[in-house]
């Protein structure tokens, strides 16, 4: 197949990119390289994915609508896999405009090329952000998601409607994907796991809110790509899918693992809670497990030990680890 990978530079991206140019797929990434966090570490993914000869990186902007029309007329794409975004919560807070232009407006602008030039499958990266404050637990896809709690979950819910809304008038095959909580390898660095392991490391201060005392349904990002690849290969109509682990764990815990695996203590500062944020996230992957036959593998004292090995092989790490 041929598949357009956007946001191909960033964290799942890069590793959803490489897993299918691994198996042999076309593989076309695209990226904005933008400097929501530093640069450097997406022209790092993009050198690393450049190994693949079946695969080539586009640097262009989803918000450049006749650009994606040219590319999609170009390339003849079978599917689209849409990771781009603009991500983090409480950025989305300060700058609601750009969050709705990139995520809502950019993926209009895919979303009607993949129907005019007759992609048959795209899927969605969508977020457990948009169950907000639901009092149904574990999250299920059938929730109303009609009171999201900033402006990135805003968009992305709307973004799902309209998702909707091409499948019913064009036909468009659109599966959403909402993630809950990834980490692992090449992690953005406003995540926490990164955060945390910068912490420990430099003694950089990080706030910890509600004094972890917050759940969240680590999900490590191998298992999220194998869901991403499962939805790319079965074209479903239109289809909401949860991609969790399905075991929601303790930010506090989540934590102590980081600082147990680097036997130092993080510098945290304990702060209230946000209002855009919620105290507990939790995956029903049931319809995952029916759909896409989604298993994830990785436990949470698995993935973080992965995290963590691989945070430490980084050169600067390994220099200030040595000291």
């Amino acid at each position: 197949m041929k598949i357009l990978v956007t946001g191909a530079a960033g964290f799942i991206g890069s590793h959803l990119a490489e897993k299918l140019a691994q198996r042999g797929d076309d593989i076309v990434g695209l990226d904005n390289f933008n400097d929501y966090y530093d640069p450097a570490k997406k022209r790092a993914n993009a050198q690393r994915l450049a190994q693949y000869p079946n695969f080539r990186m586009i640097e262009a902007d989803i918000r450049q609508r006749q650009r994606m029309f040219d590319i999609f007329e170009a390339e003849k794409f079978d599917a689209v896999a849409h990771l781009a975004a603009m991500a983090g919560v409480r950025n989305a807070v300060r700058f609601p405009e750009l969050y709705v232009e990139v995520d809502l407006n950019g993926t209009q602008h895919l979303m009607d090329a993949a129907r005019t030039f007759n992609v048959g499958n795209f899927v969605f990266a969508s977020t457990s952000s948009v169950y907000g404050q639901t009092k149904q637990i574990p999250f299920v896809e059938s929730d109303p998601c009609d009171r999201p709690l900033q402006p990135y979950a805003a968009a992305k819910r709307a973004a799902e409607l309209l998702g909707y809304t091409y499948h019913y008038l064009y036909g468009l095959n659109f599966t959403v994907l909402r993630f809950f909580t990834v980490y692992g390898p090449n992690g953005r660095p406003d995540m926490m796991a990164y955060l945390v392991a910068e912490s420990v490391t430099k003694g950089i201060q990080i706030p910890l809110y509600e004094g972890g005392n917050m759940y969240r349904d680590w999900t490590f990002v191998d298992d999220i790509v194998n869901g991403i690849v499962a939805a790319i290969d079965k074209p479903l109509g239109f289809e909401i899918i949860n991609l969790g682990r399905g075991e929601p764990t303790l930010l506090k815990e989540f934590v102590g693992m980081i600082e147990a695996l680097a036997g130092r203590k993080a510098n945290v500062v304990h702060k209230p809670k946000l209002p855009a944020d919620f105290i507990r996230n939790h995956a029903d992957i049931s319809k995952a497990r029916r759909l896409l036959g989604y298993d994830p593998q990785i436990s949470v004292a698995e993935g973080v030990k992965i995290f963590w090995e691989w945070y430490i092989s980084q050169d600067e790490i390994r220099a200030i680890l040595e000291k």
